[in-house]
């Protein structure tokens, strides 16, 4: 019997360049690992969307021998998948706080472990283990808070969050110190070898303040911004590098990251096939482009750099998504912008059309402007912790505001609850609102709200072979996976995963390769890998 989960992977990859078209879907950057998701968010135009098959099922509890867990220690926030090596497997790269692995795709056991030696100390099982257990006693409370802000602490230490995968499979790492390593195979093409540190480069003396993020030009130079405004092409071998700087960023060196973690610019890049680099800082939505020699901010060359609204003062905390890829396609630009009740903003990413008229209050250069209310929620303040995710002209974001405060807690330690302690009924947040673009009539409309579903901190993904959004979320003060539909909004199924083992902890939701769910969680990484019923399964008759 074939599972009807593998009969749609399997036409979907057969049918994946009628998925494209149909999606909007960004054209594969070749220099990129030959997966569906090889750095942050997936792809180059940073959408976290994909073309595969994910779950199809009913609502139930995940059965123990379902759930596949290893322990990575902390901070593994993301893996990225691996193009096919030479015996047409597979693996997952990634890495946490104090080291790198990595995971059979088929299997999902860890293959070869990197600890690193800048790391302060090596994490056990058993500690997290311990953990886990204290969490499932007790995730509410004074005590609850103190235990959960002890195990954040050691995350300041944490150095290497941005990274990348590219076609030879070598795993790229920008540190807080002011470098970036690439690590590979010590066995070339032997996916299970030990993992080597193949090259070190340091930034230029010129360039200051930690690396926000990497990404890739469709010709294949690595790109990296930095805090202070700082641009960074560097060629995979590190052979040659270039260096730019943004617009608008005189002082950016004086807002730190630390404290705060609201530094001039907070997240990563978006790049384009043609050369457009989307990056916001603190005020401004900035498009530079790479000329393939050098990063140009001069309009002649179509760079460009407009305000947005910061009433907040912070920024921006999306990363920004790309919409939009054909010539007979609205090409455009979408962040949430700096309110206390943020608005996601659309801006047209080349020529503003000669015929478009402009928003009243707003640079002729946005799109379109809708306040995020979560419906009849509409609440006075709402920031999103993630990027908007991208799917054709939709456009998602959830709401990671925690629904109560206690008295005692400072605003700035909201994330507590949200990490930790984010599936207490008490604290988890609800609300996922969808937008949608109408280019016939160019406006930016509001396409559904679910206010049924909680989404604490975790970065949704959504599949177009199966039209769905799926999350981590919570039900009951235990972890869930959530699987709404993309057009409609409504919930069709949620699988029960279970306590504080699983929890999400603000990781990125990923489907393999055969469409199942996995995401990071404070010790570990997870994956979902459920059989669907048998009326849900065909023979191979059928």
């Amino acid at each position: 019997m074939i599972s009807l989960r593998r009969l749609l992977v399997t036409s979907a990859a057969v049918c994946v360049s009628l998925s494209v078209q149909a999606a909007n879907l960004p054209p594969v950057n070749a220099f990129l690992a030959n997966s569906h998701y090889a750095l942050g968010h997936g792809d180059a135009a940073q959408q976290d969307s994909l073309p595969m098959v994910g779950p199809v099922d009913r609502s139930r509890r995940l059965e123990d021998d379902e759930i596949d867990y290893i322990h990575t220690g902390p901070a593994f926030f993301g893996t990225y998948t691996s193009g096919e090596y030479a015996d047409g497997k597979r693996v997952f790269w990634g890495n946490g706080l104090d080291r790198i692995v990595k995971i059979d795709h088929d299997t999902h056991q860890v293959l070869s472990t990197y600890f690193l030696p800048e790391a302060e100390k090596r994490y056990s099982a058993e500690e997290a283990d311990a953990a886990i257990a204290y969490f499932d006693e007790k995730n509410e409370g004074v005590a609850a808070l103190a235990k959960a802000f002890k195990e954040a602490m050691k995350l300041k230490s944490l150095s290497s969050i941005y990274t990348l995968l590219d076609n030879t499979n070598t795993y790229f790492i920008a540190d807080k110190h002011g470098s970036i390593s690439a690590f590979g195979d010590a066995k070339d093409g032997v996916r299970d070898s030990a993992i080597e540190l193949k090259r070190t480069f340091e930034f230029p003396e010129e360039v200051s303040g930690y690396a926000m993020g990497i990404n890739m030009t469709y010709d294949g130079w690595l790109v990296l911004v930095t805090e202070h405004g700082y641009l960074l092409a560097l060629k995979p071998d590190f052979s040659e590098y270039r260096i730019g700087l943004m617009k608008h960023s005189e002082g950016a060196a004086d807002k730190a990251t630390a404290p705060t973690g609201h530094g001039w610019v907070r997240n990563a890049s978006a790049i384009d096939k043609d050369g457009g680099i989307y990056i916001a800082s603190q005020e401004h939505m900035h498009k530079i482009v790479w000329t393939g020699d050098g990063f140009s901010t001069a309009e002649a060359d179509g760079a460009w750099a407009v305000p947005y609204d910061n009433s907040w003062g912070h920024g921006t905390g999306a990363t920004p998504s790309l919409m939009g890829f054909g010539e007979d396609e609205d090409n455009l630009v979408v962040i949430t912008d700096g309110n206390p009740r943020m608005n996601l903003v659309l801006y047209w990413r080349n020529d503003i059309p000669e015929d478009w008229q402009g928003i009243e209050g707003q640079p002729r250069r946005v799109a379109g402007i809708q306040p995020v209310t979560m419906g009849k929620q509409n609440l006075p303040a709402i920031q999103s912790q993630q990027s908007v995710v991208v799917g054709g002209y939709g456009a998602l974001v959830v709401n990671n505001n925690p629904r109560n405060m206690p008295w005692y807690l400072p605003e700035k330690a909201s994330n507590l609850l949200l990490s930790y302690l984010g599936s207490n009924p008490n604290f988890q947040p609800y609300g996922v609102q969808k937008f949608l673009w109408d280019s016939d009539d160019r406006k930016l409309n509001v396409a559904w709200v679910n206010n049924d579903i909680s989404s604490p901190s975790c970065v949704p993904i959504v599949s177009h072979g199966s039209n769905m959004v799926y999350l981590i979320g919570a039900r009951d003060n235990e972890w869930t996976l959530e699987a709404m539909d993309w057009d409609s909004g409504e919930s069709e199924f949620h699988y029960v995963i279970g306590g504080q083992r699983y929890n999400v902890f603000f990781a990125g939701t990923l489907l393999d390769e055969e469409g199942r769910v996995h995401y990071g969680t404070p010790w570990g990484r997870v994956r979902l890998n459920p059989r669907l019923p048998a009326d849900q399964q065909v023979t191979d008759a059928q």
